[in-house]
């Protein structure tokens, strides 16, 4: 018996050491969170169980993986540790009951609760207030010296600001925190990766990893990744009493810390503060998996101590899986504005995380090989919020033999034309430049949230218009004809008059928009504003030449290639004449303008010369960041009219708020109005 369980327990550390060398070094996982956390879980009741069995190389002894060969180690001053998992009310009970009897108390207990994000946690070291050092986590006691590409992150104080123009603060500081990647940036990054043939991330999180871990910081410095800080790894410098203390330190210091950062009295305040976070998870810009609770007092997390892998005085309170299993009834192929023809999987509809899923994503041949996917499979779906839903995994002890292989077209399946493979890439594309699925998409992404978000102009009236015959190019939006807008099925007067004013409002462009929403291949939100910001105007980026364009910061061969054989070709350049006698007028971006870089804004009230959205782009051009909650992070506050609960909030915050006009004196380099 004894020794059937060692083999079952060598068994089981080799494959979580698979398959934790794939998520934490490879940044490439085979199988979801939830089922990692059940092979880890079960490993621990194993252990406990047979507590003579335990070896000293157990994935229960270690934390992450080895670091990577391609950068140099960095040591932690202190180990970096995991967490425990608990997974209900019940668990989180029994680890109350666990640091009572090892403090041997019966105070209250108060605990500091936090969103537990789904990113790459890193430690930032400063001496004499300056950054100096920065690494991932590695196996907790070395990890890799990503310095460079930490730099790079915006939010990441270069000084601290209590150490600006002084020798203030610790002499050396080590701060912790997640490095990930906001779910608009990570969509946006997965498309721009589609539109190159490169495959897209599986996840934020292997996202957030695979930026910082490239050699060159420049191609870091191109996404948009944000940060968060949770904590020190020498907290004895600052001298605080509690963990909300520390907080209130360091974004005292400039680092920010999460807005739903939460101190809770009790047991009953911890399950609160859990449900909370999990009805407004998907309503986040950035993904979550769970809610990390620690005790508050410092004094008390000392006498705790830790495990070999994980402290005694925290834990993360994992949210349930967002998978199921179903079967592949079918796949279908669909054609993108660029060409590429995509598999989709038709499943077995499946309610995931409170959603029915009929449909899953399977992007390219080499995914659906790897995979070895086959029609009729079970497999393992999963879905995290507003994320397209993928499937993780086929379940190949479940085959019945009657799955069958997933044959690949070799021409459109919308308008017959071959199907061409360029070197190196993993997706077949249409060549037909008329191909009417091409085009249908074209007009859905100008139109689109991607595009001009154009207010009305969904898929499914955009799929309307173009079967009606109302549009069939870019400038049709612009020459809509109100009576028979007003006369389609499903239309009124109203609605298409509402259609049409939206559309007029997006005839005055920056040229990033424009840019971006003309679907030019390997060209994304990014890439068009780094375009917009070293050109002067459309004409120019127009004539610009390959070497010209190669002159970009940020823009490679392809993206050259691809651009300048869009605007060489004549009907692309008649379609932008057509905009301009249309009354389409694109504006020059400021070129390179970072002044507002570390600065966070929040929007409240209605703006009356600007729409929301004109006004957060503002922003982002200059280099800021906007944020849609009111916290320790936001340092401006624009108010328009009617502004409420936010604006009490800001200045009891003693926030910088500033009106409209001084918001627009700001952005446009005069001096405007900064109130306390």
């Amino acid at each position: 018996m004894v020794q059937e369980t060692a083999e079952r327990l060598a068994r089981l550390r080799e494959r979580i050491r698979f398959h934790a060398h794939r998520y934490y070094v490879l940044d490439d996982p085979l199988i979801a969170d939830g089922e990692y956390d059940a092979l880890f879980r079960q490993l621990l009741e194993l252990e406990a169980a047979h507590p003579q069995l335990v070896t000293p190389d157990s994935p229960s002894r270690r934390v992450g993986g080895p670091p990577l060969d391609a950068f140099a180690p960095a040591e932690h001053v202190s180990p970096m540790l995991s967490l425990d998992n608990i997974f209900n009310g019940g668990e989180f009970a029994a680890f109350e009951d666990k640091v009572r009897r090892y403090l041997k108390t019966d105070e209250p207990l108060r605990y500091v609760t936090e969103p537990k994000l789904d990113g790459l946690a890193v430690e930032l070291v400063y001496r004499q207030g300056v950054l100096v050092m920065g690494s991932t986590r590695g196996d907790g006691l070395i990890g890799e010296n990503i310095t460079a590409q930490l730099k790079t992150v915006a939010v990441i104080p270069l000084r601290l600001l209590a150490a600006a123009g002084s020798t203030t603060g610790p002499e050396q500081l080590v701060v912790r925190g997640e490095v990930f990647l906001p779910k608009r940036a990570f969509a946006q990054l997965n498309r721009q990766r589609e539109q190159e043939g490169e495959a897209p991330f599986a996840n934020p999180r292997n996202a957030a990893a695979g930026s910082l871990r490239q050699l060159d910081p420049k191609i870091t410095a191109r996404r948009p990744l944000a940060f968060f800080v949770y904590g020190v790894g020498n907290p004895e410098v600052l001298a605080a009493s509690s963990q909300q203390a520390v907080l209130t330190m360091l974004a005292g210091l400039g680092f920010p810390v999460n807005d739903l950062v939460a101190l809770c009295n009790d047991q009953q305040e911890v399950e609160a503060r859990y449900r909370h976070l999990a009805n407004i998870r998907h309503d986040l810009d950035y993904e979550i998996d769970g809610m990390v609770v620690k005790v508050d007092d410092m004094d008390w997390q000392q006498r705790l101590g830790a495990t070999a892998r994980a402290p005694r005085w925290a834990v993360a309170w994992k949210f349930p899986a967002a998978q199921a299993t179903t079967v592949v009834e079918a796949v279908e192929f669909q054609v993108g504005r660029t060409g590429a023809v995509t598999p989709v999987a038709h499943l077995r509809p499946i309610e995931v995380n409170g959603v029915v899923v009929k449909r899953a994503t399977l992007h390219n041949r080499d995914e659906i090989e790897r995979k070895d996917l086959r029609v009729h499979d079970t497999v393992l779906v999963q879905r995290a919020g507003d994320v397209i839903p993928e499937i993780v995994r086929v379940i190949g002890e479940q085959r019945t033999g009657r799955e069958q292989p997933i044959v690949f077209p070799a021409a459109c399946p919308e308008c017959d034309a071959p199907l061409l493979m360029a070197p190196g890439e993993a997706v077949a594309r249409c060549g037909n430049r008329y191909c009417p699925a091409q085009n249908l998409q074209k007009l859905i992404y100008f139109a689109g949230k991607s595009g001009l978000d154009i207010e009305g102009l969904g898929k499914k009236n955009v799929e309307q218009l173009v079967s009606e015959g109302l549009i069939r190019t870019i400038p049709d939006f612009f020459r809509l004809d109100p009576g028979r807008l007003s006369g389609l099925d499903g239309w009124g007067e109203k609605s298409a008059q509402n259609v049409l004013q939206a559309i007029a409002g997006r005839k005055n462009l920056g040229l990033a928009q424009l840019i971006g929403a003309l679907g030019v291949r390997h060209v994304g939100e990014v890439t068009a504003g780094l375009l917009a910001r070293h050109f002067a105007d459309l004409s120019q980026l127009m004539a610009a030449n390959k070497e010209q364009l190669l002159q970009v910061d940020g823009i490679g061969e392809q993206t050259a290639e691809s651009l300048g054989a869009y605007f060489q070709d004549r009907e692309n350049r008649e379609m932008v004449e057509q905009l301009a006698r249309l009354g389409v007028v694109v504006r020059a971006e400021a070129p390179n303008q970072t002044f507002l870089a570390g600065r966070v804004f929040l929007f409240t009230g209605a703006l009356q010369t600007l729409s929301r959205e004109e006004a957060k782009q503002l922003v982002k051009a200059h280099g800021g960041q906007v944020s849609t909650s009111i916290g320790q992070r936001v340092t401006d506050v624009v108010v328009g009219d009617k502004a409420g609960s936010k604006k009490r909030k800001a200045e009891e915050m003693r926030l910088a708020i500033l009106s409209e006009a001084g918001f627009l004196a700001l952005v446009n380099g005069i001096s405007g109005e900064r109130g306390r």
